[in-house]
């Protein structure tokens, strides 16, 4: 009796238990050495910004700024993906373009507005 008893809990907390889900950005995320399809990073790059966005880290106006540039350089470690955004609008010079850097299966490294 208690057997069954136990599995017919386990079976309905399993089943009302909600399914766990990745957070923000959780789909930028990746294993192994394969260079990520310059789609996939553009994606991760956006999903990046917007999380930027959202924690206050940089000003509400980028939000609208596309991707500019997409290239595959050599970093400090090797290879790595490095996305722009540029804002043509905006009033501090020193902070019109945004440098995002990845590694080259398409997780995030670090952003910033030098470039480096």
């Amino acid at each position: 009796m208690k057997k069954s008893s136990f599995a017919a809990l386990a079976l309905t907390a399993t089943l009302w238990t909600p399914a766990a889900f990745a957070g923000e950005g959780g789909s930028c995320h990746f294993h192994g050495s394969k260079p990520a399809a310059e789609a996939t990073v553009s994606g991760c790059a956006a999903q990046r910004k917007d999380a930027l966005v959202k924690s206050g880290k940089i000003d509400v106006s980028w939000s609208a700024v596309k991707l500019d540039k997409l290239e595959l350089v050599d970093g400090k470690k090797g290879k790595e993906w490095k996305v722009t955004f540029k804002d043509a609008a905006a009033t501090d010079k020193t902070k019109e373009t945004l440098y995002m850097f990845f590694t080259p299966p398409g997780n995030f490294i670090a952003s910033n507005f030098t470039g480096q």
